[in-house]
C-alpha cells in the first residue's frame, strides 16, 4: 500500500503567528501546489489572502494540514474519505493529534528553557 513517512520527523511548528506557502511546504513535507489543490479540496483550509493573492497560513492551518497529509500518506485515506473524517468530529478524538501538539510544546518549552539558561552578558 502506501509507505507510511514519519510524521514524528516534522520539523516543529515555530511561534510565528503567519506562514507563507512554501514555509508550511517545508514543515509539513509536501509541495505547494498539494496544498493549493488541498485548499479546494478541504473548506478546513482557508489562508488568509494578501496582496497579489499571497498565502499566509496560520498555525492552526498548519496543524490541520498535518492532519491531512497524517489521513491520506499515513492511514491511506483518500481525499473523500479524508474529508469525511475531518468534517466529522472524529479527528479531534484522534491520539496522534494530542501527541503531535504535546511534542510541539515541548519542543518549544526546551527552546524557552534554553534561552533562560543562557548566560547573561
Amino acid at each position: 500500500m502506501l509507505e507510511p513517512s514519519h510524521n514524528n520527523e516534522l520539523p516543529a511548528i515555530p511561534g510565528k503567528r503567519y506562514f507563507t506557502i512554501g514555509e508550511v511546504a517545508e514543515l509539513c513535507a509536501v509541495k505547494a501546489h498539494v496544498l493549493r489543490y488541498w485548499e479546494q479540496e478541504f473548506p478546513q483550509l482557508s489562508p488568509v489572502k494578501r496582496r497579489g493573492n499571497r498565502r499566509y497560513y496560520q498555525r492552526a492551518d498548519v496543524i490541520t494540514i498535518r492532519q491531512i497529509r497524517s489521513l491520506l500518506y499515513d492511514q491511506g485515506y483518500t481525499i473523500g474519505g479524508a474529508k469525511q473524517k475531518l468534517s466529522s468530529h472524529e479527528i479531534k478524538d484522534d491520539t496522534s493529534q494530542y501527541k503531535q501538539l504535546i511534542r510541539q510544546m515541548i519542543t518549544e518549552l526546551e527552546d524557552v528553557l534554553e534561552v533562560l539558561n543562557a548566560p547573561v552578558r
